[in-house]
């Protein structure tokens, strides 16, 4: 493999800057005009709910027994999958007349627990930031309703409801202008790379010398002479 001089690769990517420069523009106009444009804005709200004790047990009693705090953990688990239920999601979407079904709306949901925590949090992501926000809180509330009806026992309360969102989560003009330009930049500079590797043509004295390791015993120059212009016919 022929070995590459560092000075003429570098000499050869400075002569290339325009390359580099118009590579790097043409790659940030279009990351800019496809997230301003064409890509869909998504917008996340998300109600957090706690396990309490059991209402009936709290009538006699404020204090909470490591059983209380046992059962709760073992019930988290239960409780999300009954979050995204086909029996509450279909309560969400008719009380909220939404245009979808129980499997698409599923998707949009997500239930998480914090670590080492009694505290739930369903998550919705929705094309509209008001969408979002009240698919959230009607999962919260319908659950909160029918807990008893599954457990015969009703020990969750909503601690935070959702909020609209102001502002998308998947869409940052800043992040995808500053990809786009490494992608133009990396891109053009490995173009020029490639272009320089199987560029075979001489293009100095010391390079013939180094290349047939002989020195050179002269150089004939090259003379443009421009043609003379035909005259007109008489």
């Amino acid at each position: 493999m022929e070995e590459i001089n560092l000075k003429e690769l570098f000499d050869y990517f400075v002569s290339k800057w325009f390359i580099i420069a118009i590579a790097g523009l043409v790659f940030v106009v279009a990351g800019a005009s496809y997230t301003v444009f064409l890509k869909t804005p998504m917008y996340n709200s998300y109600t957090t709910m706690v396990l309490t004790t059991n209402n009936e047990k709290s009538n006699t009693s404020q204090s909470i027994t490591q059983n209380d705090i046992t059962l709760n953990k073992n019930l988290i688990s239960n409780y999300r999958v009954i979050m995204k239920s086909h029996s509450i999601l279909n309560q969400v979407i008719n009380n909220l007349n939404l245009n979808t079904s129980v499997e698409q709306l599923k998707k949009k949901v997500n239930v998480t627990t914090e670590d080492d925590t009694e505290i739930i949090r369903i998550s919705v992501n929705s094309e509209n930031a008001e969408n979002a926000r009240d698919v959230a809180n009607e999962i919260a509330r319908v659950f909160s309703n029918d807990v008893a009806r599954y457990y015969s026992i009703k020990n969750v309360a909503i601690v935070d409801y959702a909020e609209a969102s102001s502002n998308p989560y998947n869409i940052s003009l800043l992040k995808t202008t500053v990809l786009a330009l490494l992608v133009g930049v990396v891109l053009a500079c490995a173009a020029i790379f490639i272009m320089f590797y199987f560029d075979t043509t001489i293009k100095s004295v010391e390079e013939i010398e180094t290349k047939i390791g002989l020195p050179t015993l002269g150089v004939v120059p090259i003379k443009y002479v421009p043609k003379e212009k035909k005259g007109r016919r008489k």
